[in-house]
């Protein structure tokens, strides 16, 4: 199989299993977790979870130099926490259609910062694929159906989530000329996981894990929907351009919806 065709099909798989999130989010949100709760326990709990299997397994990840820690700040605080905290601070000022609308606009962003720092090309075909993925997401969020909000601070936080999200594209690619996709998975959540801990209620959140019922989603949340496509996305970034990986990972609002669908009878 050729190396571009594989990396598209970790990224597929990436965006497959970030959509499946809304299974265990919404049980956690229902005994009255709150975001920086969440947000904590799937940083901090991907943390965890890497460092032991690579204590493990493959202690080599465990070595970075000291100049290249910059990268991971990126990765892991810039991008996955900042984008993060905008996605929920969104949500709660605007309607959730706006707020998927606004995140996928992230490709588009990385396409345009991917030929900036880059220089990947521009295509029609680019340019296309854009389209179509965006008019696909505003379909399945709900966007031409009516009733929705908007704010101004909801949508600047909105599009804020997008320029997060969009910037694991763009400082990804710089840690793996010099380390392996894994490395830079564990490193990311090194700076993700500490960070993530000063937005929860630290209580609440022992509370949540005490239980075992709840104990068993927030893994679930931390495996199938945080390592696993960190590491699928990753890899995949390795093998392809960054703009055409975040177009392709716009099936995840598609595999959303049908969660929202078959799990919680959605319309």
């Amino acid at each position: 199989m050729q190396k571009k065709n594989l990396g598209a099909i970790y990224v597929l798989l990436a965006a497959f299993c970030w959509g499946l999130i809304g299974l265990f989010t919404r049980r956690l949100l229902a005994v009255g977790a709150a975001p920086g709760d969440i947000v904590a326990i799937r940083n901090f709990g991907a943390l965890g979870m890497l460092a032991v299997y690579f204590t493990l397994r493959d202690k080599s990840v465990f070595h970075v130099k000291r100049r290249d820690l910059p990268i991971f700040f990126g990765t892991g605080v810039v991008s996955v926490v900042f984008f993060t905290l905008c996605y929920f601070s969104c949500q709660q000022r605007c309607s959730l259609a706006v707020s998927a609308i606004l995140l996928y606009t992230a490709p588009a962003m990385v396409v345009i910062m991917s030929a900036l720092v880059f220089g990947e090309k521009i295509t029609k075909k680019k340019l296309l694929a854009l389209v179509l993925a965006f008019c696909g997401c505003a379909s399945v969020s709900g966007l031409w159906s009516g009733g929705l909000t908007l704010t101004v601070s909801g949508f600047l936080f909105g599009i804020g989530s997008a320029f997060f999200y969009a910037l694991y594209s763009i400082f990804a690619p710089f840690a793996l000329k010099k380390y392996a996709p894994m490395a830079v998975v564990f490193w990311t959540f090194v700076f993700a996981g500490p960070a993530s801990l000063i937005v929860a209620d630290h209580d609440r959140v022992l509370s949540i894990l005490s239980t075992p019922e709840l104990l068993l989603t927030a893994v679930g949340l931390v495996l199938v929907a945080t390592v696993l496509p960190y590491i699928f996305y990753t890899r995949g970034l390795s093998m392809m351009e960054g703009g055409k990986a975040s177009i392709l990972a716009s099936l995840e609002p598609v595999v959303a919806a049908f969660v929202g669908i078959l799990a919680f009878g959605e319309p």
